[in-house]
């Protein structure tokens, strides 16, 4: 078995590909999610590398027959390739060949059939190796399959099943005999249970209860009704000391804090437990009262740095604005000191935003963090101007606007920065992530006035598509050249109307896949001579608690449909982690048709992370151009790109069976409006002849 060389144990608190017990000896598994349970996405193989990873070729594929978002991270355990597939089958097959060995398929199980986006799997066997368990979500339910048979093991829980109340969409993570697990969905909690009966063994409650730490940060009887929380993007463990680390999510709603004033803690934290007992060790939360959907999007990255002339173990964490967090994993203190800054204030009723949010002073930012007028694109003159005039309509307020019933520009978007694929970190200390720099549209409109009366019909939604350039009131904005729609019905037709917001006009995009239902209540609410307050619906009541809804994701698109700003639009990132300085940047991914027209390669929106290896390669998919590439983990130079049937969005994995490295991708395709599919493609060097 070739090794650049061989890791200790201690670092990270597990052996990086090595056999697994009973093994080929010239076998090196990827037994967890993310590669280790520090979730590195480190390999210490080294056969493909620098000098002949442009050799390499697809060595075998495997359809799952689904259409979904296959983001599978795969397992590799003694020549066996396990894949979730999105209909929450798990796929068994020859790890060298990709031949199908067997299918576990819920559909017969009490869960039922399940459904899209699981990350990976938790695999589990004893010291002897005699004992071994795979463990899945399906519809809220965790089950036990044999991994040498593909047959439920029904001793485990209830007939081979334990009912979670919530979804799975990434594995736990295994210490000693217990599963520890986050979750999608219901009260946030974590929790450990017993990998042979399913029994509980512990929990921790994010949202605090009556005498425990952090209870003060919600008002009182919060934990009764409040929800949210959940550590859905999964967890690392340091296993030889026995510490869990847990990455949270927001409070929910996830707009709207009025029901839930303070810090809301165990929200948005990065949190150190005990792994035997769910004990709380220390936490630190990455943002207070969080109302823009900034759950923490990737596990805790566990390595060793160089810090202050000694070596650290230490924990980093990556966030939705792209900032990265380091701490000492042990004591939890910051390698570099963290700032509280003024952030905007919140005008919705109710609302009481906190003042600060913590910015790190190392490392820099790995995105920009502010759209200002000279981030306008320039992929066209055109656009240019389009996209200057809405900002100026829409200002950007940095990664902390207040949500408000006016438009701004959210940038950085709501999918980051980073997100679910997170980040890799080699033996120095050098950690790698993918970023996407994609503006997206943020308002709150109001499900009732402030007098307590509900919205009239359509009115909502010209607060959405219309009110950010002609005015929540449609009085307009002279000054961007938006015209007032007070009276309009008195300068146009309806039918005109109708022309303008089907096809466009001027400044205004065109709403052609607009459901005509919505475009008739639109057209009724502008066209209507009545005043809003005069406009009420026949018999409402009045209520006494204000009331605001989350007017929806939107993605910000210029009208060719790339993303309305300046590239780069995807990056891919090293960072010393030793020193805090960002290595190299480079663009990930690209738009043929737009290279062909003289731009530069832009990068695209991208979703999945990276695998780094002792060959000193960086391996990711992630991109909008369904591309597979290599980089010089040094450099970021591309040195390998391979195309494949569908978007590469998840995370690979690398492993070696009977003398040969093989490096695999799930391509599902699916993200950024991009074609859908299910294939499982493998990679190696040509056989020597």
């Amino acid at each position: 078995m070739r090794f650049s060389k061989f890791i200790p144990a201690v670092f990270l608190g597990v052996l990086w590909s090595i056999p697994a017990l009973g093994a080929d000896p010239e076998d090196a598994d990827w037994p967890a999610y993310l590669g280790d349970k520090g979730r590195s996405l480190y390999s210490s193989l080294d056969e493909i590398n620098r000098e002949n990873v442009s050799q390499l070729e697809v060595a075998w594929t495997y359809e799952t027959g689904d259409q979904a978002e296959y983001q599978a991270n795969n397992l590799i355990v003694d020549g066996v390739l396990y894949t979730p597939s999105p209909s929450r089958k798990i796929i068994a097959l020859d790890a060298a060949t990709g031949k199908e060995i067997w299918i576990w398929d819920p559909a017969a199980e009490r869960s039922g059939k399940g459904r899209a986006r699981q990350r990976g799997l938790a695999y589990w066997q004893n010291e002897s190796g005699g004992e071994r368990r795979l463990f899945t979500g399906v519809g809220g339910f965790l089950f036990a399959v044999d991994p040498k048979t593909g047959e439920t093991i029904r001793e485990f829980g209830e007939n081979g099943s334990i009912n979670l109340g919530s979804g799975l969409n990434t594995p736990g993570v295994i210490f000693k005999d217990l599963l520890i697990l986050g979750g999608v969905g219901g009260k946030g909690a974590v929790r450990a249970f017993d990998v042979r009966s399913g029994a509980q063994r512990w929990i921790f409650h994010l949202i605090p209860r009556p005498g425990e730490v952090g209870h003060d940060t919600w008002p009182e009887d919060a934990y009764k009704t409040a929800t949210g929380v959940m550590p859905w993007c999964g967890q690392s463990l340091d296993e030889k000391r026995g510490i869990v680390y847990v990455a949270t999510k927001t409070a929910e709603p996830d707009f709207y804090g009025g029901s839930r004033h303070g810090k809301n803690l165990f929200a948005n934290c990065v949190l150190a437990l005990e792994a035997a007992t769910g004990k709380r060790l220390w936490h630190f939360q990455i943002v207070h009262h969080d109302l823009l959907d900034k759950d923490l999007p990737c596990p805790p990255v566990l390595l060793r740095v160089t810090h202050g002339g000694k070596k650290i173990d230490a924990v980093a964490q990556g966030t939705k604005h792209g900032l990265l967090f380091v701490f000492d994993r042990v004591t939890g203190e910051p390698l570099w000191p963290i700032e509280e800054r003024p952030v905007p204030k919140s005008n919705l009723r109710g609302e009481e935003a906190w003042p600060t949010q913590p910015f790190p002073t190392k490392p820099a930012p790995l995105m920009r963090q502010r759209y200002t007028e000279g981030d306008a694109s320039n992929i066209s003159p055109e656009t240019h101007q389009l996209t200057l005039d809405r900002i100026r309509a829409s200002p950007n307020f940095g990664p902390f606007p207040a949500p408000s019933l006016n438009e701004t520009v959210m940038f950085p978007g709501f999918d980051g920065g980073m997100e679910w694929g997170g980040g890799a970190a080699d033996p120095d200390g050098i950690y790698y992530v993918n970023i996407n720099e994609m503006p997206w549209l943020l308002q709150m409109v109001e499900t009732k006035r402030a007098d307590g009366t509900p919205l009239v019909p359509g009115e909502r939604d010209y607060m959405i598509y219309c009110g950010a350039c002609h005015g929540l009131d449609r009085k307009g904005n002279s000054a961007a050249e938006f015209p007032s729609l007070i009276d309009i019905q008195k300068r146009k037709t309806r039918e005109e109307i109708e022309t303008i917001t089907r096809q466009g006009g001027g400044r205004m995009p065109g709403y052609a896949t607009m459901a005509e239902a919505k475009r008739k209540a639109i057209l009724d609410y502008v066209l209507n001579e009545k005043a809003p307050a005069e406009s009420k619906a026949e018999g409402a009541e009045k209520t006494e608690a204000p009331g605001y809804a989350f007017g929806g994701f939107r993605r910000w698109l210029d009208d060719e449909g790339y993303p309305a700003i300046k590239p780069p639009w995807g990056t891919l990132n090293a960072v010393d982690l030793n020193t805090g300085e960002v290595k190299w940047t480079v663009t990930l991914g690209e738009y043929p048709e737009l290279t062909a027209r003289g731009i530069p390669p832009t990068g695209t929106e991208n979703y999945g992370g990276p695998l780094v290896t002792a060959g000193g390669l960086l391996f990711i998919g992630a991109t909008a151009d369904e591309t597979f590439r290599a980089f010089d983990k040094e450099t970021g130079k591309i040195l390998w790109k391979a195309k494949l049937p569908f978007g590469g969005n998840a995370t690979p994995s690398t492993y070696r069976v009977k003398g040969t490295q093989y490096v695999v991708i799930s391509a599902g395709g699916g993200k950024s409006g991009r074609p859908r599919g299910g294939s499982l493609v493998a990679f190696a060097l040509p056989a020597p002849k």
